[in-house]
């Protein structure tokens, strides 16, 4: 298990992007909460037992599993860290959207205790969406 907080983003990451969602999960406290802001069909706040069976099941979906994210660069302290990212995807009605956005984290005993998603442009985010 990696142990800088800056490790444990970027493995978490790349086990997410590998297709391994209960990879993802196994970095996370069992009460982590996932907050998706804005006024679109993801906005809500999940549970960890929500995310896969909500959340990513949602984006893939809505996606046509064309969604695609690229970790542009993580930054981290010592109570947690923020990973800068940029997303793309076709919605089911063939239009592509792209948007950066940030994910903001607090880690608590090496795992990921809490996320919330901050788009860089919350009209774009929730255009996105829709």
């Amino acid at each position: 298990m990696p142990t800088s907080y800056d490790e444990i983003l970027r493995t978490a990451y790349a086990t997410f992007a590998n297709g391994d969602l209960e990879g993802y999960l196994s970095f996370c406290t069992p009460d982590i909460e996932f907050v998706i802001p804005g006024k679109n069909r993801l906005s809500k706040t999940y549970s960890r037992s929500e995310f896969v069976s909500g959340l990513i099941t949602d984006v893939m979906r809505l996606t046509n599993g064309s969604f695609k994210e690229t970790v542009l660069d993580v930054f981290t302290s010592d109570r947690g860290g923020v990973v800068r990212a940029h997303h793309e995807l076709t919605r089911e009605d063939g239009k592509r959207h792209t948007y950066r956005t940030l994910h903001v984290y607090d880690i608590e005993d090496g795992r990921l205790a809490s996320f919330r998603e901050v788009p860089e442009d919350l009209e774009v985010f929730n255009q996105a969406w829709g």
